[in-house]
């Protein structure tokens, strides 16, 4: 077949078929928006020089008690720890805030 064939081929399937020999590549990519994340988690990364200041900012963000507060720092000198999961991005940016003039490092998720 010479390529004027198969180009009359094409025609012919099209309006037969009613469809289109174009590939939909636009049409994918426009098809799935990206979202915003609303939920963020606060990790503490690092304890720092004033463990008790920590400690401190733990109990008040948590409303854990004193010894679940200090068993919750310990833990995050040897690997990061969860402290709240799920708050809003404001909520994270004040409890980093927070951390961060105790002089810990945290990492908001």
């Amino acid at each position: 077949m010479s390529i004027v064939e198969l180009a009359e081929l094409v025609k012919v399937l099209e309006s037969k078929f009613g469809v289109s020999a174009a590939a939909p590549v636009a049409a994918a990519a426009a098809a799935a928006p990206v979202e915003e994340k609303t939920s963020f988690n606060v990790e503490l990364k690092e304890v720092g020089a004033q463990k008790i200041e920590v400690i401190k900012v733990v109990r008040d963000i948590t409303a854990k008690g004193l010894k679940e507060s200090k068993d919750l720092v310990d833990a995050a000198a040897s690997a990061p720890q969860m402290v709240k999961e799920g708050v809003k991005k404001e909520e994270a940016e004040e409890m980093k805030k927070k951390f961060e003039a105790a002089g810990a490092k945290v990492e908001i998720k």
